[in-house]
């Protein structure tokens, strides 16, 4: 999602996950060299990392971690100030750790990062960087029993007889998928250094249409799998809760597994919300005739009105 165009368009740029600091560091020299000199953007990329930066080709992070530019920045305006101020890097880390609130505002420019969280093993990130995850997010599963089959692919070769170069095999399958995500507003505003609760829900809003709309791309030149949810249910409660158990049944085909899975799920969200006295705030679109669920959910013609719904904290 966080590569999509339209994240891009109405979130803003994503952080830059590497592990290779050496082209990291080439990045920044680039970004921020008008407004850093460029030992000053070494330095902080080498206190962040723990690793020294220099004109070596090759320099690589303990693991994969997401940098936000923008964060950086300022981490680049801290140490010029120390060196302004004769502050060493231990005293600089302390007065950093003193206010991680104005480190977190940083990552308003790098939402998936407050959304998916960041782990940090080695220097300064590692006691200023951690981030906990706002969302969470699971394996997307078929509601049904799904049989694998066989396709074969070929490398065309227009100069030979037989036209090909290779033939080979590939097993594939396809289902209705279940796709489930939680999002925590207080941890989000948290992560965002303080981010209003009306912040929270525009970031939670645009992550609703992304689960809709947003397809893993391996493939798709092959499978064409651009299909968009056929239901989006949102949900607002103090726990959260996933409807993957109204599949452990697997669903039976009639006349397709679309619309008795969307029975499957409409009937156990019933049953889920008068067991434990669900009162929340809920809302559904659908592009199909199931009988909809009972109850205080809210039934939506467009998944543009679910995410206006959305944006004003569940209310209509």
């Amino acid at each position: 999602m966080r590569k999509s165009d339209y994240y891009a368009q109405n979130i803003g740029e994503s952080s830059l996950r590497t592990i290779h600091l050496a082209q990291l560091r080439d990045v920044l020299r680039q970004k921020l060299g008008e407004r850093f000199e460029q030992k000053i953007i070494d330095k902080t990329l080498a206190l962040l990392s723990g690793k020294s930066v220099d004109e070596a080709e090759k320099i690589s992070a303990d693991a994969v971690t997401p940098w936000v530019v923008g964060e950086i920045a300022w981490f680049c305006e801290q140490v010029a100030k120390a060196e302004a101020d004769n502050l060493d890097d231990r005293k600089l880390l302390k007065v950093l750790k003193e206010d991680i609130a104005a480190i977190r505002v940083n990552l308003q420019q790098g939402v998936d990062i407050a959304l998916s969280g960041r782990m940090a093993t080695s220097g300064m990130m590692s006691e200023l960087g951690k981030v906990d995850g706002a969302m969470s997010i699971a394996h997307a599963i078929t509601t049904h029993q799904v049989d694998s089959d066989i396709d074969w692919f070929t490398a065309v070769d227009d100069l030979q007889e037989q036209g090909s170069a290779h033939l080979g095999t590939q097993e594939f399958s396809s289902g209705v998928f279940y796709r489930y995500a939680n999002i925590n507003l207080a941890q989000l505003q948290e992560n965002l250094g303080g981010a209003s609760r009306e912040q929270a829900l525009e970031i939670a809003t645009h992550v609703v249409h992304m689960l809709a709309t947003e397809v893993p791309g391996a493939k798709q030149r092959t499978y064409a799998a651009f299909n968009p949810a056929d239901m989006v249910m949102v949900n607002f409660s103090d726990m959260p809760l996933s409807m993957a158990n109204a599949f452990e049944k697997a669903v039976k085909a009639n006349d397709g597994f679309l619309q008795p899975s969307l029975q499957a799920f409409n009937q156990y969200w019933d049953r889920v919300a008068n067991g434990y006295g669900l009162n929340g705030a809920a809302a559904q679109f659908s592009l199909s005739d199931v009988d909809p669920i009972t109850g205080q959910v809210q039934q939506m013609p467009t998944l543009e009105q679910l995410k206006s719904w959305v944006r004003n904290n569940g209310e209509a």
